[in-house]
């Protein structure tokens, strides 16, 4: 396959927030960009060796060894064998053909993707549940935090109480701007940065360090395994002891993000993923929005035993926009919390309309007392100019909702224009993170219902007034959890056959470290370090599951129902029961993880034997797979093109009571009947593993859409439950676009 198709795959990925911009001429290739050479397992005993080797690969192409130093950036050596190096389409086609080369790649960019979560997930260290009680609250498991940085001298980070590091710990604290050996400790043994390869305009904003000037992954590597912070507040909001969830756990810091738009590339990725593997961490939290994830590298991570933990993207709710898909990670979406922040707004009437906002200025704002009310329409510059709002509250509403300025936009337009308030209307949206950005005025986040309350007043009102009061911290009181709005969604483009996301997380208004301060972050970014500190508790209280393992005892004891028994839903328009596309197997439930009954485990080279064409030698990685995905032991079943009768085999093994019985529940896909043979499980002490078939089966000969069911093991009050996607075709390509 040619280098062009490159250009096909931009356009693909586009939907999934791919910034690859191919700057390759249209014949030939002259100009140079950055690509990725991957040549599999070391060969080599010493990281010399393999250093020297590639160079030398390198130089037979280039014509020279000084030319191999000028072209090459990044050395893969101690996990897998690579590099990085700028090189023409030519010469990348020419690396391609040598035996020594499995892959040659483009090196693509990509983007960034607390005091009540924790508790929230029944982790609550003053009165320390089972799995926080015998995990020891994760002490010495080595996370490892591949983001922007960190910032040290942040409470989260304090090592008071910590014994020695770790004796099998082999990283390094690389000295730089702003940041000096002492700067690790007990807490953060170890820290890293990759900046080879990256523009200069991009290293001009930031620390040559590992310094964190962003913020994201000071707020990420404190949500995953920050230490105990009492009194923690966003100005009074929100306020508890701060902590990970692991907060015994050490971190390691490798910093690939750059700048305050938190630019990265591949290559710098894998470059830390290598270092990790060397270095000797148990997790790697990756809060990394990157399109089609099929890293060599991740792969290489769960082969040396290291659970790999990576977001699943912020481009919900449309569906297909779920990164990071790879079997061998896990991939997490976000979830809400019991947590809100009501904001009463008075009336002149008297009348009280309550939003959502932090705004938290008190009685020292002028938001504060009764302010004139105006209409901002759109809020645009526009709608704005020729409107006298020189300190009001202005109504930013449309009958038209994308048409209106964001709120970041309009807040700025309404500052500038002298406004003293803000009442924006929106549909479902998880964005009141955003109204702590408001240039100082009081600002708040209404539902449309609210706007027609309000549009009512003023117009029956002569001079219409409101008052905006201090936002309040309420938790208990919502209907938790529900997917977030902006957690993308499946199915996987990439691996239909693979249920993507596996989890759900918190990941809405999380409260955690910047700096010196607290603040509120949303993202899959901020659910993904959530896993990775629940998969530490788990590797500390079972030390010899493999990731795959761990994988699965998260999946099966995931809650897909609230503690009221209703279901899930997921934000969208309009909001939905939520579906294995939108959480994978449910919100994580970390105490039920510890004890999961039975897991379905996979030795690590079977991803090899079903997803080899993703190590094979093409430049782009191509879409089909040895043997369908869906034969993988995977604690999840996906047919994405049920023609005919299909079956599929999966292994548990007893990881509970030594004699157990388990029987199978099932709840077959709309339009598809499902059997399980055997249906009864026996297990004892020399029978502790067991296969069985799922067969599905079409119910009717139409082009269908997904339907979702699921398979529980059930002992007593035990359940194993596995989530199961299938859609019934008759055409290979349909469009769906009817």
């Amino acid at each position: 396959m040619g280098l062009h198709s490159s250009t096909r795959a931009c356009v693909a990925l586009a939907l999934l927030l791919c910034f690859c911009t191919v700057s390759l001429g249209a014949h030939g290739g002259s100009r140079s960009r950055l690509y990725i050479v991957y040549l599999g397992d070391v060969r080599h005993g010493h990281p010399d060796e393999v250093i020297a080797s590639h160079h030398d690969l390198l130089a037979t192409v280039l014509g020279s060894k000084e030319d191999s130093l000028a072209s090459m950036t990044h050395n893969y050596k101690h996990g897998f064998s690579g590099f990085a190096a700028m090189l023409t389409e030519d010469q990348a086609e020419q690396l391609a053909e040598l035996p020594e080369v499995i892959s040659v790649q483009p090196s693509r960019t990509f983007t960034a993707a607390t005091t009540r979560s924790w508790d929230f997930l029944g982790l609550n260290y003053q009165m320390p549940s089972e799995l926080l009680r015998k995990s020891n609250q994760g002490e010495d498991i080595i996370i490892g935090v591949i983001d922007s940085g960190i910032w040290p001298e942040s409470r989260s980070f304090s090592d008071e109480g910590y014994g020695p590091v770790p004796s099998r710990w082999k990283g390094e604290c690389q000295v730089g701007q702003g940041w000096n050996s002492s700067h690790c400790n007990r807490k953060i043994i170890g820290a890293r940065f990759y900046s080879a390869g990256l523009p200069e305009e991009i290293l001009n904003t930031d620390y040559l360090s590992p310094r964190d000037v962003n913020g994201h992954g000071t707020h990420t590597a404190s949500t995953s395994a920050g230490s105990v912070v009492e009194a923690a507040s966003f100005h009074g909001l929100a306020a508890g002891a701060a902590r990970g969830g692991a907060p015994r756990a050490r971190i390691a810091v490798y910093k690939s993000l750059w700048g305050v738009g938190t630019y990265g590339t591949s290559a710098g990725v894998l470059a830390a993923i290598d270092d990790a593997i060397h270095d000797g961490v148990d997790v790697l939290s990756l809060s990394l929005a990157h399109p089609q994830e099929n890293s060599f590298g991740a792969l290489h991570a769960v082969q040396k035993g290291i659970t790999v933990v990576y977001a699943a993207g912020n481009s919900g709710p449309t569906p297909q926009t779920v990164a990071n898909t790879a079997p061998w990670v896990i991939t997490v979406a976000a979830s809400k919390i019991d947590r809100s922040f009501p904001t009463v707004i008075t009336l002149g009437n008297k009348q009280q309309i309550v939003g959502q906002s932090l705004y938290y200025h008190g009685n020292n704002s002028s938001g504060s007392t009764f302010k004139p009310l105006a209409y901002g329409d759109l809020c645009t510059v526009d709608s704005l100019n020729g409107t006298d709002v020189r300190g009001k509250v202005v109504i930013c509403a449309s009958s038209i909702v994308s048409q209106l300025a964001p709120l970041s936009v309009a807040s700025k337009n309404v500052v500038n224009a002298g406004g003293s308030g803000l009442i924006y209307a929106q549909y479902t949206k998880d964005n009141t993170d955003s109204t702590a950005e408001c240039g100082g005025i009081a600002c708040v986040l209404v539902d449309m219902t609210s706007i027609y309350q309000i549009d009512k007043y003023m117009g029956d009102a002569s001079s219409p007034v409101a008052k905006i009061e201090p936002a309040r911290s309420i938790t208990g009181n919502e209907f938790s959890p529900t997917i977030a709005e902006f957690s993308s969604r499946g199915p996987s483009i990439e691996y239909p056959e693979v249920i993507k996301p596996d989890i759900a997380a918190p990941g809405a208004s999380i409260l955690a470290a910047e700096k010196d301060a607290y603040v509120f972050k949303s993202g899959t970014s901020m659910a993904t370090p959530h896993v990775a500190g629940i998969i530490a508790l788990l590797k500390s209280l079972h030390p010899q599951w493999s990731p795959a393992a761990l994988k699965s005892a998260i999946i099966t004891t995931a809650s897909v129902t609230d503690e009221h028994g209703m279901p899930i839903l997921a934000e969208g328009l309009p909001r939905k029961i939520a579906d294995p596309f939108d959480y994978g197997g449910g919100n994580i439930n970390p105490n039920k993880a510890a004890d999961p009954g039975l897991i379905y485990d996979i030795n690590p080279s079977d991803y090899n034997k079903f997803f080899g064409c993703a190590i094979n030698k093409t430049y782009i990685r191509c879409n089909e797979t040895s043997v369908p995905g869906y034969h993988l032991n995977l604690p999840s079943i996906s047919i994405p093109n049920l023609r005919r009768p299909i079956t599929v085999s999966r292994t548990v093994t007893n990881v509970g009571e030594v004699d157990a019985v388990y029987h199978a529940a099932i709840q077959s896909p709309a339009g598809v009947k499902m059997d399980v043979e055997p249906s009864v499980l026996v297990f004892n002490s020399t029978n502790k593993v067991h296969t069985f078939q799922v067969k599905l089966s079409p119910m009717w000969k139409l082009q269908g859409d997904y339907t979702f069911g699921s398979l529980t093991w059930y002992k007593g009050q035990k359940t194993v439950r596995i989530p199961i996607a299938a859609r019934t075709t008759l055409h290979d390509f349909y469009a769906d676009v009817a």
